[in-house]
């Protein structure tokens, strides 16, 4: 959708503007068409006391039903209440690994559909289509599914099999770029749009209320494939912040992080291999982190025969740990990880201490199960990156090895990209004095509505991500949030008119 067509200039307000075009924002478009869960006829709920809430009033859809009152009692792996509701009735006992048929039927209804519009800087599916496209995802196939559209029907129509219940980024992407054809949501996409600035307006003289202003820039092709960014500027009654976190790679804040060697994203590890600059000659790659992508890049690097030297500041059996909390038949490249993070641990001596590790990492175990080429520093930390490409590790107990390398990548996850709010946003999170982080400062939301407690007026909005739902199967909690309390303060305001 081109913007410059809906340039607010004349003073239209729309009702509602989704910034970020990934699954958050999807799915809540959805729910916005007109789109509306039921209790089914033959639904039922394998937990009896949600089942007989739900019987109470099957009439109504969830999105007129008191939320609160259907969530209480119900216990899931999210902290959000209505993600724990929604992913419980969308997938029953799937954390027990069981197949439940969801007791939920789904009816369109275009009365009910409010008019809204989704900025995203890519085609829709966000940052999917950035990831990378071979390695499995964490979640199981229907953990990544959006409502109306069965993740595993439309994978079987695009390959032979699905391998380990699992699927890559780049199917993901394609079924969530598919899934907004597929349900006719096109119309409500504007993509190649980066927004600048979303601020409060004050009331005019003409009787206009209150709103939100959302600038920006829209790409757009003017002939020739000259590509120019157009500004935008549209008027919303509510604005709902969805862009996920997966723009600004976090960093360690130690000296020469700077350095050209030192990377932050998996994508240079590609860009090196691919340019012929590793191989199993090279200088051992540092990788930093203890997360998924962290584990990608050790195994990618191991692939190829080149050296590891792997840092992180937790021990390899503690359970926060997220390689601790996944099932080792289902995640087996992530096991395989972990094997080596724990057989294959760094031991210090004294000669050892601050001596360049120039030669590839070697086992500190003979056993037969050792993996050449691969050394982990659990309880280690950058102390500094230096230009000859040594690398400072310092352990817990303040012992310092230098260790010499080809590639530092420094995989430690990522912060969202919030400069088109005040100050980032940072007066928005649980704690306004930090910064916002998914995991350790997510935007204040109410829990049954999610929306922003400390926003500059009524009507913002956040999910996903940003308040601290980081899988798509407890995501789509927000949207059912948002959406009911849409439809509730739509009618309250016609019961005020009428």
């Amino acid at each position: 959708m081109d913007l410059h067509h809906k340039e607010t200039t004349s003073g239209e307000i729309l009702p509602v503007v989704i910034i970020g075009n990934g699954p958050s924002g999807i799915c809540l478009s959805y729910l916005l068409s007109g789109y509306a869960p039921y209790l089914s006829v033959e639904g039922c709920h394998p937990n009896p006391l949600l089942h007989s809430k739900l019987s109470e009033r099957p009439h109504l859809s969830l999105l007129e039903q008191d939320l609160e009152y259907l969530c209480e009692g119900l216990e899931g792996r999210s902290s959000n209440p209505v993600a724990v509701l929604f992913d419980s009735l969308l997938l029953p006992d799937s954390d027990f690994g069981l197949d439940h048929t969801s007791p939920l039927e789904w009816r369109y209804e275009p009365e009910r559909a409010v008019p809204h519009l989704v900025l995203g800087k890519g085609p829709p599916g966000g940052a999917w289509h950035a990831m990378e496209g071979s390695m499995l995802t964490l979640s199981l196939a229907n953990w990544m599914e959006l409502p109306g559209l069965k993740l595993k029907d439309w994978m079987r129509d695009k390959r032979r099999n699905v391998r380990n219940d699992r699927a890559t980024p780049a199917e993901i992407a394609s079924y969530y770029e598919h899934y907004v054809s597929q349900m006719n949501l096109e119309q409500n996409f504007a993509c190649g749009t980066t927004v600048t600035a979303v601020t409060r307006e004050s009331g005019q003289q003409d009787g206009s209320p209150p709103c939100w202003r959302v600038s920006g820039l829209q790409r757009r092709d003017n002939g020739c494939s000259v590509t120019e960014e157009v500004p935008f500027s549209l008027l919303a009654h509510n604005v709902v912040v969805a862009t996920g976190t997966h723009d600004v790679p976090a960093r360690l804040g130690v000296e020469g992080e700077s350095l050209p060697f030192v990377c932050h994203s998996f994508w240079e590890l590609e860009a090196a291999i691919a340019r012929g600059e590793l191989d199993q000659s090279s200088d051992p790659v540092l990788v930093v982190g203890a997360g998924l992508t962290a584990a990608d890049a050790v195994l990618t690097a191991h692939h190829l025969n080149t050296s590891v030297c792997h840092a992180f500041r937790r021990s390899v059996s503690d359970p926060g740990l997220i390689f601790n909390q996944l099932p080792k038949l289902l995640y087996p490249e992530y096991h395989k990880v972990h094997q080596m993070m724990t057989q294959q641990q760094h031991q210090s001596h004294p000669l050892d201490r601050a001596q360049n590790l120039r030669r590839a990492p070697s086992s500190s175990s003979s056993s037969p199960s050792s993996y050449p080429g691969y050394l982990s520093f659990p309880c280690h930390r950058v102390a500094a990156f230096r230009p000859d490409r040594k690398c400072v590790l310092e352990s817990d107990s303040g012992e310092q090895t230098v260790v010499r390398v080809s590639k530092a990548l420094v995989l430690i996850g990522a912060h969202p990209n919030l400069s088109f709010l005040r100050d980032n946003g940072r007066s928005l999170g649980i704690d306004p004095e930090e910064p916002i982080s998914c995991r350790r400062n997510p935007i204040d939301v109410d829990p049954i509505t999610n929306m922003v407690l400390a926003a500059d007026g009524p009507g913002m909005y956040a999910m996903g991500p940003l308040v601290g739902e980081n899988f798509v199967r407890f995501l789509k909690g927000g949207a059912l949030a948002i959406a009911g309390d849409l439809w509730k303060r739509e009618k309250k305001k016609k019961i005020f008119l009428f």
